[in-house]
């Protein structure tokens, strides 16, 4: 079949659709954005499909169906990067299912439903600090205060559109009613090393877990590093310190559960000040709402003692929260079913990041097919991964493709 190769040729020709030559940065609404956009539609239409902007800057790209009428099986990811990214977080999953497209569209072959792929503008939220923004507004869950948020330039999102030639009043025409959806269906690197780790090119996904993000401000009392006996200190650092271990000890013990404190700063530190303020991040995630829940409740437990024990005040604010995602067990079951027809075994695992599919689970049935990539690195300029995983993919979503049936259908909780 060979499309591993097309695959890793048509994502270095994105890589170079970058506002820095040195690395790859590619962010909403930008001239680089519009510059991916073209490229991805020329493939799309070299693969059969009708190819156009929405009105929230996604591509989107129609590979027609032979039944009139059937709902549409949707699939894609997101065009944007962090800034110094890696090639295949995002891109992979539009690029992988135009070069399925076309290898289907030049042997004449179409499916009963209809099928998209969408290229998300926005899921990483670097430009707008606004995550999934593209995703959000096809499901028809954009917030449209969004519209109000600046970049770092004063630039508004609306203004942002109109330069790009959209209309921010018509973000509402970038949405998909539920009853012409059968499914949405996302590949992707794994961005962990579970299933390199295991020598497997491909995984099915269980769920993505919901995240909670909180900032946190530890006050203590300042106070002169000589002259302050040990006994008599209310360190803010010594107290955020233990507070750190807390989360990572929490976390180790509550099954399901992550947490990580990314960023901790002192307040007017310096090397002679017994530290009054500290900041630091927050975040947990986790495989199930109840298990995030559980964690969050401990970690409150044992800021409460510290700050009894220490002298100190905690000041929690939450400042990001989505609930975790279950997959839907029907697509979980097909992807299975074409992953061993490859004579894999399947390896079943959940997401610890955050996806695309976590906005159109409110629309209707997802599903993912994770990837292999090396040593799990993402969002990082080492992100790689082979030629030969993405001929496995490819040829795994083909063949969930021949037996997907758009009539089958099991909507999930959520």
């Amino acid at each position: 079949m060979d499309l591993g190769p097309v695959i890793m040729q048509w994502l270095d020709e994105l890589a170079e659709c970058s506002e820095d030559p040195a690395e790859l940065t590619r962010r909403y609404l930008t001239p680089e954005h519009a510059q991916a956009a073209e490229l991805v539609m020329r493939r799309m239409r070299e693969a059969g499909m009708g190819a156009r902007l929405d009105a929230v800057g996604n591509v989107v790209g129609h590979f027609p169906g032979r039944r009139p009428g059937a709902r549409r099986l949707i699939l894609g990811s997101h065009l944007d990067t962090v800034r110094n990214a890696g090639k295949y977080d995002g891109a992979l999953g539009v690029m992988l299912p135009v070069a399925c497209l076309r290898w289907l569209h030049e042997r004449g072959r179409r499916f009963d439903c209809p099928i998209d792929v969408i290229a998300f503008g926005d899921e990483e939220g670097v430009r707008f600090q606004a995550t999934l923004i593209g995703s959000q507004a096809v499901a028809g869950d954009l917030d449209l205060t969004m519209l109000s948020a600046v970049d770092d330039d004063g630039v508004r999102l609306e203004e942002a559109m109109r330069e790009f030639g959209l209309d921010p009043d018509a973000v509402g025409e970038a949405s998909y009613r539920p009853d012409e959806v059968a499914a949405y269906v996302e590949v992707h690197i794994e961005q962990g090393p579970v299933l390199e780790a295991e020598n497997r090119p491909v995984g099915v996904v269980t769920s993505i877990a919901g995240a909670v993000r909180l900032r946190v401000e530890v006050m203590g009392r300042a106070g002169h590093a000589g002259t302050v006996p040990m006994n008599l200190r209310r360190d803010a650092l010594a107290a955020a310190s233990e507070a750190v271990i807390a989360v990572e000890r929490i976390c180790l013990d509550t099954p399901g559960t992550v947490g990580t404190v990314g960023m901790l700063r002192t307040v007017s530190g310096a090397v002679n000040v017994i530290p009054g303020v500290v900041e630091f991040t927050i975040d947990v995630r986790g495989e199930s709402d109840g298990r995030r829940r559980v964690a969050l409740d401990r970690i409150d437990e044992a800021f409460a003692e510290i700050a009894g024990r220490r002298g100190v005040l905690f000041d929690c604010v939450p400042v990001h929260e989505t609930g975790a995602r279950r997959c839907s067990p029907r697509l979980m079951r097909r992807l299975g079913e074409a992953v061993e027809a490859e004579g894999i075994e399947v390896r079943r695992l959940p997401s610890g990041a955050g996806h695309d599919a976590m906005a159109m689970a409110r629309l209707t049935d997802i599903g993912m097919l994770f990837v292999r990539c090396k040593e799990g690195i993402s969002h990082h300029p080492a992100e790689s991964m082979t030629a030969a995983d993405a001929e496995v993919a490819a040829r795994v979503l083909l063949r969930f493709l021949e037996r997907f049936d758009p009539d089958e259908r099991e909507m999930d909780d959520r």
